[in-house]
């Protein structure tokens, strides 16, 4: 097989906090995660680019902006396979000459009315849910298909947990009673453990995507993780010096979307009459379940070392986006702007990584549409001039980072958007309260956050509307606007008589 391309091993979870692995909590036991960060690079400002799943995923594999894509909420995604605005991400690496394998979560969200819907590139494909649960890929190996038992015993463990596992009972979770192979993430763990022992293909380099489904809610943790932690060392969730949100985007979010209000209370009633050592084993689960996930990595990272398939390699760490965990007056999930939400953990490790960079921390900004043109660099594709984002590795990099938000769908109409510029000092949010439906004609109520991170960065205090930070808050406005208007002038889009010739230069 040349050596000319790296093996890229993409590693992710769904919902970890930024913070959520030792390199940036010394009471977080992430062993694999913390010897790839002391190897390569961590991007200590990484953002998502919307604080949900679908749209961040869908961001991140196809290299737009959720609005470039038009897939802003969990209830959103790109259904017509001929229509796709760019290609994704695993069928770039096939096209490069990549043996392509996906083992776990991608929710594109693409099955609407298709019966069989695309892998969009990968070659093997295993997920650890049912057929019938709307993430069926066509030939994927599905665990209720091979493993029905196993999964069923999941559900009933976690048949109390509601929704997406996101209520009071799911984030109070439990010591889980089940062996870890009947776990989602177990089962996808076995799966991806048993394609390197005997799936790869010597002739070609390797594209591997192994993605969990936690640390996100519900909290049912083997116990062996759970005994890592202990309750007098977590600390306590610092709150805010309010009760109710301010005039905030989130509380706009709240007004518009009553159902999505209805459930943060529920919570809310729940965690503040709870003592502050309940309230730290939720935590405590949280980072069990990081811990879990880290075993499994781990696992894999070992397997892929021995089979010579870390002597020349790529490894991308990631999540999706972040978790509250309980802060603001005990807000639970995502759906917001804040830090805790849209700040990832972000690695890249690996032989392929220059010697004078290992083991380094990038606090430039780093964006999750970055990886797109990261990969196809190393993976020797040319470069997409539409695509808003750069080569992590090159020399490029933005002002800022940017992410955005239209509310949670299904029960509510979108939101009017509300639209983050950060750095690494400084935070700009700007929204209008309401639906998107007749915002246009409202611009003029436009209203905003600014918060000096460095200074504050729990966002509680928003200096929008002080006049000793009126330069900054105009010089941000500028550069987010200039921003959107760059990315939106490459693409999806463009047609000119010269191709994309015109972006090249």
């Amino acid at each position: 097989m040349s050596q000319a391309k790296p093996d890229i091993i993409f590693l992710m979870t769904d919902q970890q906090r930024w913070d959520c692995i030792g390199t940036f909590n010394e009471h977080i036991h992430t062993p694999n995660l913390d010897r790839l960060a002391s190897e390569g690079i961590t991007f200590r400002e990484a953002v998502c680019q919307s604080p949900m799943c679908a749209p961040s995923r869908s961001s991140m594999m196809m290299g737009y902006y959720p609005s470039q894509l038009g897939v802003r909420t969990n209830y959103g995604g790109l259904f017509e396979e001929d229509k796709l605005p760019s290609e994704p991400l695993p069928a770039l690496m096939q096209r490069a000459g990549y043996q392509t394998a996906g083992f776990g979560k991608t929710h594109w969200n693409h099955g609407e009315g298709v019966d069989e819907p695309s892998t969009r590139g990968f070659e093997v494909r295993a997920i650890g849910l049912s057929r019938q649960s709307g993430h069926y890929e066509q030939g994927a190996t599905m665990m209720g298909d091979s493993h029905p038992e196993a999964l069923e015993a999941y559900h009933q463990e976690t048949k109390d947990f509601g929704g997406g596992e996101e209520n009071v009972n799911g984030y109070t979770g439990l010591t889980s009673q089940i062996p870890m192979n009947q776990h989602r993430d177990g089962w996808v763990a076995e799966q991806a453990l048993q394609f390197l022992e005997e799936g790869i293909d010597p002739e070609r380099p390797l594209f591997f995507y192994l993605s969990f489904l936690k640390p996100h809610a519900g909290f049912n943790v083997p116990r062996e993780f759970e005994e890592l932690y202990k309750l007098e060392d977590i600390p306590d969730i610092p709150q805010p010096p309010w009760e109710d949100e301010p005039s905030t985007h989130l509380a706009a979010s709240d007004d518009l979307n009553r159902n999505s209000r209805a459930a943060y209370l529920d919570k809310k009633r729940v965690w503040e009459k709870r003592s502050p050592e309940e309230r730290r084993r939720t935590t405590l689960r949280y980072w069990a379940n990081c811990s879990w996930l880290d075993h499994y990595f781990g696992q894999a990272l070992e397997k892929l070392e021995k089979r010579g398939r870390l002597d020349h390699a790529l490894i991308v760490f990631v999540s999706d986006h972040g978790e509250m965990l309980g802060e603001r007056q005990y807000r639970f999930t995502k759906y917001n702007l804040y830090d805790s939400s849209v700040r990832v953990p972000l690695i890249l490790a690996g032989t392929y990584i220059p010697p004078d960079k290992r083991g380094t921390m990038d606090r430039r900004p780093a964006e999750l549409v970055d990886l797109v043109p990261t990969l196809m660099r190393a993976a020797g594709l040319a470069a997409n001039p539409m695509l808003p984002g750069v080569d992590l590795l090159g020399n490029l990099r933005h002002r800022g980072t940017f992410c955005e938000f239209h509310g949670k769908g299904v029960t509510a109409p979108h939101s009017a958007p509300a639209y983050m510029w950060r750095t690494a000092e400084w935070k700009l949010i700007l929204y209008i309260e309401g639906s998107v439906a007749e915002s246009a004609s409202r611009v003029h109520e436009t209203r905003g956050e600014l918060y000096h991170l460095t200074a504050d960065p729990h966002e509680w205090t928003n200096l929008y509307e002080e006049q000793q930070h009126a330069s900054i808050r105009e010089q941000l406005k500028t550069e987010l606007l200039m921003h959107l208007a760059v990315s939106w002038a490459k693409g999806p889009f463009f047609y000119d008589r010269g191709g994309t010739k015109p972006l090249e230069s």
